[in-house]
């Protein structure tokens, strides 16, 4: 029966690269039916599994990660495209498998919905869970944070693999205690307190209370949202021996610290930093070379709409995804770090895959703010986007709304001085592809 599977799951995938469609998804929606939604399980898979998941930062550092190995001489198989359902991942493996559903390779690496971390790795065999964090996000599909993170603490419970997590998130740490018997295998990657850190959290944030014995956690700083040095004064929670610490932390440069090596990431944000450290930790984990983690770190960019960077004209645009609060936040703070005045296009949309309930933008914190001259707003949430920017007490005649993309992407062009751009899920990609036509056709997309 396995083979039978194997087999219509390669004819689909050759059937589609006839009329070239990439084959990411659908195969494994196919295989999902018929294998009663064990559709991993047809895999035979004898390398070592490496999974990262969380709700930000999943496909970068999986991508960083794919490289230290890759940088090392092994054979790799990742899934690049990010397909994180099961499904996704069933296709991958479809694409790589012999008829016999053998893969081969010395690593797999995979980006990994959290939603589906207990239902992948409960048919294929985890040897390291890395867990980046835990925001709100799409409510109408993942349901509250707490309900999400029951279901991987459960899996934890019984998972005797090495887990990588996020010291400086309650929500992330708090799995390392899932499995006393494992204690051995957890390591946390944290970072000290950098220039823009506060002692009180200005966000939408939910690390408020030890999930062991419900006192409040106390922290010592925030570095946005929740992240941050905490404690539970009443049973200790928190207090772990780091594994790896990123210090030194200067964003105007940008450098920091960890593990006695000095890295000179692309991205200047402390949420990079995060994501960078957690692939440090997995660097020393497997005993890549120091040289090669310096390389990955210190050469890592992205050209999907995250932290990208387009010129309109001879105006700097960087361009962020951003689809929850925190995402939104932290692209704000980014913006609003760096000196001089600069404009805002931010681009909403409320698709399917976004999450048809759009109420989360009423957790970002537009009163931050600084020295941000005008405002553009688009997509199919053009209107509800600038409503909510209005209610912050930004002056409503700086907002325009423009919910024809190219519209918008020339109306925010028409001035001068420095740009950012946030678009949420579905809206990225066709906002990468506005701002390159705009760059493109001298401004001219509109005539």
């Amino acid at each position: 029966m396995k083979k039978l599977l194997i087999l219509l799951g390669k004819i689909i995938i050759k059937v589609l690269h006839l009329f070239h469609r990439n084959a990411g998804n659908l195969p494994g929606i196919i295989l999902w039916h018929l294998s009663k939604q064990r559709c991993c399980s047809i895999f035979k898979v004898d390398c070592p599994i490496i999974a990262v998941t969380g709700t930000n930062g999943k496909t970068s550092v999986t991508n960083c990660i794919a490289q230290l190995f890759e940088k090392s001489g092994k054979k790799v198989i990742i899934n690049r495209e990010g397909n994180n359902l099961d499904t996704g991942i069933c296709s991958l493996l479809l694409r790589h498998c012999d008829m016999s559903g053998n893969v081969k390779a010395d690593y797999l690496i995979l980006e990994t919905d959290e939603s589906h971390v207990p239902v992948v790795y409960s048919q294929m065999r985890l040897e390291t869970l890395v867990v980046l964090n835990f925001f709100r996000d799409q409510l109408d599909r993942n349901g509250e944070m707490e309900t999400l993170i029951k279901k991987i603490n459960s899996f934890c419970r019984a998972f005797d693999g090495n887990l990588v997590l996020n010291g400086d998130d309650p929500n992330t740490a708090r799995l390392g205690l899932a499995n006393p018997k494992n204690e051995r295998k957890i390591r946390y990657f944290n970072a000290e307190r950098y220039k823009f850190a506060t002692d009180k959290t200005f966000e939408a944030s939910e690390g408020h209370f030890c999930p062991f014995c419900s006192e409040p956690l106390e922290y010592e700083y925030y570095q946005y949202s929740h992240i941050g040095k905490f404690i539970c004064k009443k049973c200790g929670f928190g207090d772990y021996e780091p594994y790896i610490t990123a210090s030194n932390i200067d964003l105007e440069k940008p450098v920091f610290t960890a593990n006695r090596h000095e890295y000179s990431p692309k991205l200047n944000s402390i949420y990079n930093i995060y994501n960078m450290t957690a692939v440090a930790a997995v660097g020393k984990l497997y005993r890549i070379k120091p040289e090669i983690i310096e390389d990955v770190i210190s050469n890592y960019t992205v050209n999907n709409g995250r932290m990208e960077n387009f010129m309109l004209g001879d105006r700097k645009t960087t361009l962020n995804l951003a689809k929850n609060p925190v995402g939104a936040n932290m692209t704000l703070r980014v913006m609003n770090e760096m000196n001089g005045d600069k404009e805002l296009l931010f681009v909403l949309n409320d698709n399917v895959a976004d999450g048809l309930d759009v109420s989360w933008i009423w957790d970002i914190n537009f009163s931050i703010f600084e020295r941000v001259t005008r405002v553009v707003t688009s997509g199919t949430r053009a209107y509800d986007i600038a409503v909510r920017i209005k209610c912050s007490g930004y002056d409503p005649s700086k907002i325009t709304v423009c919910p024809d993309l190219d519209e918008a992407v020339a109306e925010l062009a028409r001035t001068e001085g420095r740009k950012f751009v946030i678009a949420n899920y579905t809206a990225v990609q066709p906002t990468r592809q506005a701002l390159k036509r705009y760059s493109e056709n001298g401004g001219k997309n509109n005539e």
